[in-house]
């Protein structure tokens, strides 16, 4: 299997032996698991800030699994699911992994299966938090904009010239140059093809002029 460096996987059963099975697994790949009983205690738990996964029961007490699933979504917990079941069918399979869940594992399952379904879904963690840093950073590059800078920056990217933003804007066409000049500066743009890749992250609309 392999390694990810810093990362965590999460595990939640509430059945003890099962817990001991799973973290003795993982222990033998060099992965040392968080382990919890309860879908509440993995609530209260503090998440670790490095590229993570959940191996998740679907029948817990109190809170089910998949009740746990739709908590993590609501929040903004974006951590892959691998669900474990010794009584899953196929609709309960679906529901998981339409709502998300990287693979859906009925009980007993092969070690290799697990481990498998740990490798996606921590290099798909991985590649999560790389969109989610280049985007923070796209956002704090934004954030430097002046307040004309930023409104003015959907009538760029919406490939109108400058002769034409300034008519919309009722300025000379030398001050938008200028403001244009700005935003490829502290947006860090190498080309006009850049910055529009930039607003298509920030989901920033072409403004018709």
């Amino acid at each position: 299997m392999k390694a990810f460096g810093k990362s965590s996987v999460m595990v939640v059963e509430d059945d003890p032996s099962m817990r001991t099975a799973l973290r003795n697994l993982l222990r033998s790949v060099g992965i040392d698991p968080q382990l919890f009983a309860s879908a509440q205690e993995y609530l209260n738990a503090k998440k670790p800030d490095v590229p993570a996964c959940l191996i998740l029961d679907v029948r817990l007490p109190g809170m089910s699994g998949l009740d746990l699933q739709k908590e993590m979504k609501a929040s903004g917990d974006d951590i892959p699911v691998i669900f474990i079941s010794a009584h899953g069918d196929i609709p309960m399979s679906v529901h998981a992994m339409k709502a998300g869940a990287v693979d859906f594992l009925t009980k007993p399952f092969r070690d290799q299966d697990l481990l498998d379904a740990i490798h996606t879904s921590l290099s798909r963690d991985v590649v999560r938090r790389e969109k989610e840093s280049a985007c923070a950073d796209l956002r704090e590059r934004l954030q430097s904009l002046t307040a004309r800078e930023r409104e003015l920056l959907p009538l760029i990217v919406s490939g109108r010239s400058n002769k034409e933003v300034a008519a919309k804007i009722g300025t000379s066409e030398i001050t938008v140059k200028v403001h244009r000049g700005n935003v490829m500066r502290k947006m860090r743009a190498d080309s006009f093809a850049d910055l529009l890749r930039m607003a298509a992250q920030l989901e920033i609309p072409y403004t018709k002029v």
